[in-house]
C-alpha cells in the first residue's frame, strides 16, 4: 500500500497547487472574472475575492495536511453552491454560444474539483503519508 499513499499525496498536492493558482487569479484579476457572476447575485466582485481566498486557504491546508477534512468539505459545498446559480445559469442564459460553452466547461471543472475534494475530506484520516503495509 506504499504506492497508494504516495500517489494519493501527489494527486492532493497537484490539486492544492491548482487551487492556489486559481485563487491567485481570482484575487489578482477580479475584474476579469466578475463578468461570470450573474447580476442577480448581490455582492459582485466581493465573491471573486472570497472564492480566491478560499481556494488559497484550502490549497495551503491540503499541502500542510491540516484541517483537511474541514477545508475539503467547505470547498465542496462552496463549489456545489456556485454551480447552480452561476454555471448553470450561464450555461443556459449566457449571451453567445462561446460563453455558454465556457460556462459548461467551468461547471464540469468545478463539479470534478468538488467531488475530488469530498473524496479527500472523507478520507482525511488517511492524509498522513503512511509507509507501513497496513491501512
Amino acid at each position: 500500500m506504499q504506492h497508494y499513499h504516495i500517489i494519493s499525496r501527489i494527486a492532493i498536492y497537484a490539486l492544492a497547487v491548482v487551487l492556489i493558482i486559481l485563487g491567485i487569479l481570482h484575487v489578482s484579476q477580479p475584474h476579469e472574472l466578475v463578468v461570470y457572476i450573474p447580476v442577480s447575485i448581490p455582492g459582485g466582485i466581493i465573491w471573486t475575492y472570497f472564492v480566491g481566498i478560499a481556494f488559497i486557504v484550502v490549497g495551503v491546508s491540503f499541502i500542510l495536511n491540516t484541517w483537511v477534512k474541514f477545508t475539503g468539505y467547505v470547498l465542496a459545498v462552496l463549489l456545489l453552491v456556485f454551480i447552480v446559480p452561476i454555471h448553470i445559469s450561464n450555461t443556459l442564459y449566457a449571451g453567445d454560444k462561446e460563453m455558454r460553452t465556457l460556462a459548461f466547461i467551468n461547471l464540469l471543472k468545478d463539479a470534478v474539483i468538488a467531488l475530488f475534494s469530498l473524496h479527500i475530506a472523507a478520507g482525511a484520516h488517511h492524509q498522513k503519508l503512511h509507509l507501513e503495509n497496513s491501512d
